[in-house]
Order: C-alpha cells, then structure tokens, then sequence
C-alpha cells in the first residue's frame, strides 16, 4: 500500500555524468520549482560524486562505502521524494549511474530477505520517487521498438525497496527539438518539481 504522506523533503539526484547538458538544466528547473513552493532540497550531481562504480565481489566481501555514498544513503533515508535525472542510452541508465546503485543499494539500507530467502521487504517505504529521462528517440518508438526501458531502475530497484508511488516522465526525439520546444519542456519541469511528482 503506497503512502500518500506530503513530499516536503525532496532529494534530487542527477544521474547524467556531465551537469552541464540539458539534463542538468532540467534538474536544476525542477529544484528551482521544489524550492520556490516552500519545500526542503538537497541535490547531488552524479559527475561531482567521487567513487569506484564497480561492485568487485558482489555480496561476497564487505566494499567499504567512499564519503560520498554515505551521503547519497544519508539524502535518501531523509527524503519523503527522490528524483533521479537520467539519458536513456542503449535504452537502459548510464554505467556510472547503474554502479551507484550497485554500490549503495544494500542489504540492510534499501532491503532484506526473510528467513528462506524467497520473500523480502523493501526498507524504503514511505518514500515516493519520480524518473525523468531524455531521449534521442521518441518514447511511443522507443517503447513499440524496445519495450519498457525503465523497469530496470523503477521496479528492479525503486519498487523492489518499498518506494512508492513512482513518477515516470519522458522526454525525447531531443535531436529535433526546437528552443521553443525546450522552453516548454523546462517550465514543464520546473511545474513537476512544484508538485513534487
């Protein structure tokens, strides 16, 4: 059962590692909105996190968290709402983001498995999640040609944890887009970042 509770504190992450692309505009419209309705920000920029992306030996051997994923665990657990930030590239999130999440979603802070292994509960409950994605390619072409390209982070990850309910916001065929048409998508975002959704 989702928890419809107000988002006043918002985390936003943007998982483009180049802040300074359209992404980062977008991200930095959506705090703008977040922040001019009254509501609590924090943001990390993926590109500025220093960390190894690589999970080396899975579950096997402890891999000591860098200062900055322990920041990233400390702005989710105070979240109500996170935002990830993302290009859709081969249909699927970029590795460094992909490695920040096998890195920091762990037994322990975003899940555990009940005894038997077979059930789990997701440690993240009570937190809603928003996905905003760019793309080269229309989304109605990219879903009949691909299928679903954003299950992998929102269900195998956000959902699997407990977050919930989870915005999916797309916005492609970039390569043909006019200024007018960006303008228009940045006031867009800037009105979700408002809404927290």
């Amino acid at each position: 059962m989702f928890n419809f509770k107000k988002r006043e504190k918002v985390f936003i992450l943007l998982g483009h590692p180049d802040k300074d692309t359209l992404n980062g505009t977008l991200a930095s419209e959506y705090e703008r909105g977040a922040t001019e309705a009254g509501r609590e920000v924090r943001r990390m920029n993926i590109g500025d996190m220093q960390f190894d992306p690589i999970l080396h030996f899975g579950y096997k051997t402890i891999q000591e968290l860098e200062p900055d994923l322990k920041a990233f665990q400390e702005n989710v657990r105070w979240a109500d709402h996170v935002v990830i930030f993302y290009p859709s590239w081969w249909s699927t999130m970029p590795a460094l983001l992909k490695g920040l999440f096998d890195r920091v979603w762990l037994p322990g802070f975003a899940y555990h498995f009940k005894a038997g292994g077979y059930m789990w509960e997701g440690l993240l409950k009570g937190k809603s999640a928003s996905m905003i994605i760019t793309s080269d390619t229309a989304p109605i072409i990219q879903r009949l040609v691909f299928g679903d390209t954003t299950n992998e982070l929102k269900k195998g990850i956000l959902w699997f944890s407990g977050l919930g309910p989870i915005y999916v916001h797309k916005f492609g065929y970039l390569k043909h887009f006019g200024m007018w048409r960006r303008e228009r998508m940045k006031r867009k975002v800037y009105n979700l970042g408002r809404k927290a959704k």
